[in-house]
């Protein structure tokens, strides 16, 4: 009677560790990295890229900051309009990223004559899977899509981040829903 007690017992805890092992194998999974580049700042002027830069990646992480999916950054600069899928590909496979961002911020002025009211921006996206390929790019408009006059720019950058954010968001939801494939 011992033996069957204490085989049940063995059995039932090596049961139970393979159980959770596979159940935390699936939790690390869904977890998607997403490396994101510094973006390309349009007028090219020195004095604005850090502050540029600041603001852009706060507005990043506080818009992923209740999501599962985890932010990579990476301190490089690459053209928007001149992407090569092998630094995409390297750079996915060295950090180990599911997706890559590659931004853009372009600063415009909104003003009368020589009085400017605030500096409005356009921000896009392009969305790379970790093999290269262009799966979606958008942009936002702060001027257009918001219509407001007054602000900050770093206010301008944040709501442009997280209306371009969400634009890639809505455009994946929709290739999935269309593709039927999970991305």
């Amino acid at each position: 009677m011992r033996k069957i007690i204490f085989f049940t017992a063995v059995s039932s805890f090596l049961l139970i560790g393979a159980i959770s092992v596979k159940a935390q194998k699936n939790a690390d999974h869904k977890v998607k990295k997403i490396l994101y580049f510094n973006p390309e700042v349009e007028p090219d002027i020195e004095e604005i890229k850090e502050p540029t830069n600041l603001a852009f990646f706060s507005a990043v992480s506080d818009n992923f900051s209740g999501r599962k999916n985890k932010i990579l950054r990476a301190e490089v600069k690459i053209p928007f309009d001149s992407v090569e899928k092998q630094t995409i590909t390297d750079y996915c496979i060295n950090n180990d990223a599911d997706f890559a961002i590659v931004p853009k911020v372009r600063y415009f002025k909104v003003g009368i004559g020589k009085y400017v009211f605030s500096n409005q921006v356009v921000v896009s996206m392009k969305l790379f899977d970790a093999a290269g390929n262009l799966v979606t790019e958008t942009d936002y408009d702060t001027y257009r899509k918001n219509m407001r006059l007054l602000g900050s720019t770093e206010n301008s950058i944040k709501i442009g981040t997280d209306g371009a954010i969400k634009g890639i968001l809505k455009k994946l939801r929709k290739l999935k829903s269309w593709a039927g494939a999970e991305l």
